[in-house]
């Protein structure tokens, strides 16, 4: 069915972010530059974690993880985009475009459970210390990232599974700089009215579920904290603003395209830029800028 799929559509044309050659050559050294701290800020942070013995601890462990899935997130589109400025035919293969999809919502998916169990780590840590380190032992760790690429592949192949076998014979233009859902269900030779609100339904009930998840959680540390004493309060308000900060920024812009999927395509492409190319980028520098010990780290490996 692949095939008879290919031999009808091989391959999709993007719109890019701009119609304007000259903005799309302007926007080629922005980009590129955001990808290269992209790619630095979240390796510099894991192997930081790896290499210091001080920071080999569930919550490192979980933000060493984190990185990496934004890399690789970040990785699944940004090339492609800053490539694509140089190009009047922005083209991508049929099977390349099934093949972001398919990451984009493995790793999407992915960090969105793996934000949910460092929240649960921040639970332990400032609501039962004295039980931290019995609850989040290294299997204990382990087992919750596994759940969480789990979990993240499991989306991400229920996602494929619905569109991959749906006749595309044209137009194959795709409105975006990569390969999403929404616009492509749009290009099939159908009508996927209630292919759509499925899809949707899945990857918004994943987004919801874990941002209500987080938010419960984090309310449930500052209303417990704020009851035992000021300075406590103080101390877990700064350690879980740099979280609830990512969460945001990642959350926000994935539950508004699938919840209510905007029809304006500059807001669509905004969303799309800002959970792909700019919470990637966001997250190391949040946690390293705000984090004392990472900052420990760094000074320690500099001197």
């Amino acid at each position: 069915m692949e095939e008879a799929n290919q031999s009808v559509v091989s391959e999709f044309i993007f719109r890019g972010l701009c119609d304007s050659r000259e903005l799309q050559k302007f926007l080629l050294l922005p980009f590129s530059a955001l990808y290269l701290m992209t790619v630095l800020g979240n390796l510099f942070v894991v192997l930081l974690i790896i290499a210091d013995s001080h920071l080999h601890s569930p919550m490192y462990f979980l933000l060493a993880n984190l990185s990496f899935v934004d890399f690789c997130l970040s990785s699944v589109t940004t090339p492609k985009l800053t490539t694509d400025f140089l190009k009047d035919n922005k083209t991508i293969s049929f099977g390349g475009c099934m093949s972001q999809i398919l990451c984009v919502h493995f790793f999407g998916g992915g960090e969105m459970v793996l934000l949910v169990t460092m929240a649960y780590d921040r639970y332990v840590a400032i609501c039962k210390p004295l039980h931290y380190s019995s609850i989040m032992d290294r299997q204990k760790c382990i087992w919750l990232v596994l759940t969480s690429w789990i979990i993240g592949f499991v989306h991400a192949t229920s996602q494929l599974a619905m569109i991959l076998y749906l006749p595309f014979c044209g137009p194959r233009i795709v409105d975006s700089f990569f390969c999403d859902i929404p616009l492509v269900i749009k290009l099939a030779c159908l009508d996927t009215h209630t292919l759509r609100l499925l899809i949707n339904a899945d990857s918004a009930v994943l987004a919801t579920t874990c941002f209500i998840l987080l938010l419960i959680s984090y309310t449930y540390i500052l209303v417990t904290v704020c009851l035992r004493s000021k300075d406590g309060a103080s101390k877990a308000l700064s350690t879980c603003t740099s979280h609830i900060t990512v969460v945001v920024l990642f959350f926000v812009p994935c539950i508004f395209t699938y919840l209510w999927p905007p029809s304006i395509t500059w807001v669509d492409k905004f969303l799309a830029v800002f959970y792909t190319v700019i919470t990637p980028l966001l997250n190391p520098a949040i946690y390293t800028l705000r984090n004392k010990e990472i900052k420990n780290a760094i000074k320690r490996l500099i001197h």
